[in-house]
């Protein structure tokens, strides 16, 4: 028994509207060449694409195919701006840091900040609203506070976001590292610092001591090791920028060093390995617990240099000498802060 023509077939699934596969493939090839012959006549010069716009398939009888054709995609306008909105899923900027992220850590450290720490300033008004600045500070404790609360006393109290330069060690470890990103640290690279301070016009912090602060015993305590070899003093230069130092009593007995570990550090691949008076009282809770001491951060005035920014190199005997005096200001400062201190739980 002979079955029915293939036309017949296209023509009963077109009347009931459910294509089959032949009827498909019959319709891709009637479309083909229908484009096959609508160009060759457009070449010819008798017909043009405005009048295949003007003129749809649909209004000339042309058969069309069933296969999906994507769309093209359609920009994302911003309701607030003209133009196409920002790409981005989230608000993380290009070093990784999140506002959204960074309100959430401020609602949560506010308390140790203002309650706990009882942190107070001298000379914040130093600190430019805008504008790049280079802020620099003596770092101390096992893990150290001192960078947390500067961040956050700027960012309340001026609205500024402080980017805080640190060892790319940071980034490695997991967890830490996308909170550490997260919440504004950046790897300490002279080619980010420029960018920051430069190109963004953002608040940079740096500590020119390095781990030799943050490893050193409580018998050390505001003792300053030697600034490096004066990379922040070039930097600025380069960028155009002021140096503003912070000196920070208190840091230094929020998390005591007692001794520290060097086979243990070298075994975890660590700079250091500490143990703290807090960790010996409280054990390992101790790693994370700081003791309430009391805050006290100096703004002192900002330095400037009288060169030509953008050079590639700077005269390194004035480099050194500038970092020299700025550390030798700082100690004179810290000392001249522990003079009058009179307790370290209440300043």
């Amino acid at each position: 028994m002979r079955g029915p023509a293939p036309s017949a077939v296209g023509s009963a699934a077109r009347s009931s509207g459910r294509p089959d596969d032949r009827d498909l493939i019959d319709a891709i090839v009637e479309h083909a060449a229908s484009t096959s012959s609508t160009t060759s006549t457009t070449s010819t010069g008798s017909t043009d694409w405005a009048a295949a716009v003007e003129d749809p398939p649909e209004a000339t009888g042309a058969s069309l195919s069933y296969l999906p054709v994507a769309a093209p995609r359609r920009p994302m306008v911003d309701e607030d701006t003209e133009g196409f909105e920002d790409p981005r899923r989230s608000d993380v900027d290009e070093w990784g840091r999140s506002e959204h992220m960074r309100s959430i850590i401020r609602r949560l450290y506010d308390p140790v900040y203002r309650h706990w720490f009882r942190v107070e300033w001298e000379g914040l008004e130093k600190i430019p609203t805008e504008g790049g600045a280079l802020l620099i500070a003596n770092h101390a404790g096992a893990i150290p506070s001192d960078a947390p609360a500067i961040m956050h006393g700027i960012e309340t109290e001026l609205g500024r976001p402080v980017y805080g330069l640190a060892d790319y060690f940071f980034r490695t470890i997991p967890v830490v590292g996308t909170m550490w990103s997260r919440s504004g640290g950046v790897p300490a690279h002279p080619d980010n610092a420029y960018r920051i301070l430069h190109d963004q016009q953002q608040l940079a912090l740096v500590f020119p001591e390095g781990t030799k602060a943050t490893s050193k015993t409580y018998a050390d305590r505001y003792r300053l090791r030697r600034f490096g070899r004066g990379g922040f003093v070039e930097l600025a230069m380069r960028a155009g920028v002021p140096i503003i130092p912070i000196a920070v009593v208190g840091a230094e007995e929020s998390m005591p060093i007692v001794f520290r570990l060097t086979k243990v550090a070298k075994a975890l691949n660590l700079p250091y390995f500490p143990v703290t008076v807090n960790s010996l009282l409280l054990g390992p809770l101790g790693y994370v617990t700081y003791f309430p001491a009391k805050f006290k951060l100096r703004v002192l005035d900002p330095i400037t240099f009288d060169v030509e920014p953008g050079l590639e190199r700077y005269s390194r005997s004035r480099v050194m000498d500038e970092a020299e005096r700025i550390r030798a200001s700082m100690q004179d400062t810290l000392h001249d802060m522990l003079r009058e201190r009179r307790s370290i739980w209440f300043g």
